[in-house]
């Protein structure tokens, strides 16, 4: 089911690379509907060229803010303004902020205050007060288009490397353990849910798995069963930690 949720999307230009607009705007609209797309940026400076090119084919208003001072970086005073100014329009049901810049930690925070939800995207190098600030975070590189030359992110994790990364195995874990019956199996979704709640970075996709269950499926932890749903043809897969 698709989420009617309204959502104001904000792109720092000076942060962002256009190439990832295709797979950004699909990724937004898994959690909503973009009502509201501004970008901003000093729009005088060549750098920016790229973005100048598909603006108008995806519906981005651009908003110019001048560099006024040397060294200082005057387009984020004006995403934050703006988005303070969307926040208390009570017309939105969450932000997306796009930008790899620590920044935006205080705007994200203070959008959660308010009870709406924050995406944020940016590169794997963003600062991780700004990941820990949203509910959820994506790292673009993930949202390259397929014939792009494949980054580090999207590279496949073996099982050995997947095995080796306890912080990522213990995550899963203590997922499976809050979401699990006396026996020990637990549900993908609601492993899914704790996930995405436990940690905002999380996603099969940094580690080259498109879904949840092929992801847990690869470190050979973890049994997994299909059972099937009722009298049709549906069909649910559970999970259970092997120390079980």
């Amino acid at each position: 089911m698709e989420s009617t949720n309204k959502l104001a999307v904000l792109i720092d230009a000076d942060n962002a690379q256009a190439a990832i607009i295709d797979g950004l705007l699909a990724e937004i609209a898994k959690y909503g509907t973009a009502n509201v797309k501004r970008i901003y940026g000093d729009w005088t400076q060549p750098q920016l060229n790229r973005w100048k090119e598909i603006l108008l084919k995806h519906s981005i208003q651009p908003i110019q803010q001048f560099g006024y001072t040397r060294g200082k970086n005057s387009t984020d005073s004006a995403l934050i303004i703006d988005a303070m100014d969307l926040l208390y329009s009570d017309k939105f049901d969450g932000f997306c902020l796009i930008s790899s810049d620590s920044d935006f930690t205080k705007l994200a925070a203070r959008i959660r205050e308010a009870g709406l939800l924050v995406y944020g995207f940016g590169e794997q190098k963003t600062p991780e007060p700004f990941v820990a600030a949203c509910d959820k975070f994506i790292f673009t590189e993930v949202l390259q288009d397929d014939e792009d030359e494949k980054t580090p992110s999207r590279k496949r994790k073996t099982t050995k490397d997947l095995k080796q990364d306890t912080k990522l195995i213990n995550l899963i874990r203590n997922a499976i353990k809050a979401s699990s019956d006396e026996s020990g199996w637990a549900h993908l979704a609601p492993v899914g849910s704790y996930l995405a709640k436990a940690s905002a970075e999380f996603d099969p996709r940094n580690y080259g798995y498109s879904k949840l269950g092929e992801l847990i499926n690869a470190t050979q932890l973890f049994e997994m069963e299909e059972r099937k749903v009722g009298e049709g043809h549906s069909k649910a897969i559970y999970v259970r930690d092997k120390r079980k």
